[in-house]
This record gives C-alpha cells, structure tokens and sequence, in this order.
C-alpha cells in the first residue's frame, strides 16, 4: 500500500440541508484540491436543528436521498473515497432515526453503512443530551476495506467505548466523525482519540462539528488525524475548514513491528 493524503472536513452545520450540503460540497472540493484520496465529514453534517426531534423531518430512505446523492456524486466527480460522516435515515420505527454512517468509494458506490451503536446521554446542570430519545441504535461494527486499507466506522459517543475498536481487528484507519459537546470535548476529546490511536497502532480521522449553531448548541471542534504512535498530526480547532495529512502505511508497519500489542492481546 503506498502513501496518501486524507482530508478531514470541520462544519458549523444548521438546519438547512440545502446549505449545508452547499457548504460540504466546497470543502469536499477543497480537500480534493489538496490531493485527498480519503475525506471524511463530520457527524449531522447535512443538518443540524433547533431541537433534537427536528431531524425526524429530514431523514432519508434507504437509498435514496439529497445527503446521500451528493456523497455519491461528490465522490465519483473528485474521484475520491468519502466517509459520509452521519445522516439522519429512517429506521422502521415513526418517532426515530438511525444515526447512519455512509461510505462511498471513487466511483460513488456505496461501500459500507454503519449505524451508530452508542447513544450519548449528559446532564450536568441545566446541559442535557438524550440521543436515545429520537434516535433508535444499531447493533453492529462495521469495517471496510478501501485501497487505502481497511477502515474501521464509529460516530462520536462511539469513542468511549474501547470494545468497538478492538472488535474491528487490525484495521489501518478509524474514523470517528463527531458532534462532541463544548463540555465533554474540552475535558476528554483529545485524549480519547489519542488512546484509540495508540491503543490499536492505528491512524484516526476525527472530522468533528466546531462551532455555536442555530439551536444555541456549541460543539468542541478540534477535528484532528492522530497517528498510530498518538501524535496529533493536524488539527483545526473551531470554524468551518479542512485538514489534511499524509498517511504512510510504512510508519505504521514500523509501529506495529517495534511494539507489537496487537499480537500480544490474550483477552
């Protein structure tokens, strides 16, 4: 496998689907430019509204969409691999959605779907989250293999929960694209990603939400690619923009073969 670029996409959606997918067309488009062969977007990044149930009115059916044919088209037109970050899909029950994670390849087919499996939930004064409430969980991991190598899914609440990471096996990326709270971001986001990086001698793209949105919600930002030895190696702390940087398939060979943890797991 040989070196590439991967692009991670920050946004400050609303609840416009029309303008958000305008705003993630420009910055699929700006990290092609800089020659990523992987992008991935962030969680909720075609809507964010005003209340948690909102989102009931923009899910999409299975295979058909406005999110998912701009990540298809997107996809084949820059000729790169997108992680679709997290799209609001309809999931058989009327009161929720599944928080679905989309892959498409350069062609613009579709890959892979991941449903987010762990709901996040906090409350600390008057700061309450109840994702469980309007969204229904899915029950399986999910890795793809890419020409990139095989890319194990998560979304966001997905990062405190190190069986998930583990259950993928010995996989070259991980992606967590997020919606991290100001709270919580600030007190564990960074060190989360570290320790799934270090933890599975992995590479992780964390393209995250980072900003004040129409709801009033401020979410941490702070999207980054840690490599496997757990050094941030680019980061983007608040606003819409792009990161970028070069992953080398031989830097982490070179991991895995000085500390091989992977091969000394007994449980």
């Amino acid at each position: 496998m040989q070196p590439f670029r991967a692009a991670a996409i920050q946004m400050v959606s609303a609840a416009s689907v029309e303008a958000n997918i305008a705003a993630a067309d420009a910055l699929v488009a700006e990290a092609a430019s800089a020659g990523a062969r992987l992008v991935a977007l962030p969680e909720n990044w075609s809507f964010m509204g005003r209340g948690e149930r909102d989102k009931l009115s923009v899910r999409e059916r299975d295979g058909s969409g406005a999110a998912q044919d701009f990540l298809s088209c997107a996809a084949k037109r820059h000729g790169v691999w997108i992680v679709g970050g997290s799209i609001p899909m309809e999931c058989g029950e009327p009161d929720k959605v599944a928080n679905v994670c989309l892959v498409y390849d350069e062609a613009g087919r579709r890959a892979a779907r991941y449903d987010k499996i762990h709901l996040f939930g906090f409350q600390r004064d008057e700061e309450r989250y109840d994702e469980a409430a309007s969204v229904a969980p899915g029950r399986d991991p999910v890795a793809v293999d890419a020409p990139v190598g095989r890319i194990g899914l998560s979304i966001c609440y997905d990062l405190r929960f190190p069986e998930l990471y583990r259950s993928f096996g010995a996989v070259d990326l991980i992606t967590v694209p997020s919606a991290f709270t100001y709270t919580t971001g600030a007190a564990h986001w960074e060190t989360l990603l570290r320790a799934r990086a270090i933890e599975n001698l992995a590479w992780v793209i964390a393209p995250a939400q980072g900003g004040t949105h129409a709801s009033g919600r401020r979410t941490w930002g702070h999207t980054m690619i840690v490599d496997p030895w757990g050094t941030v190696r680019a980061e983007l702390a608040e606003g819409p923009g792009v990161i970028v940087a070069d992953i080398d398939p031989a830097f982490q060979a070179e991991a895995r073969a000085s500390l091989p943890a992977l091969r000394h797991r007994v449980l």
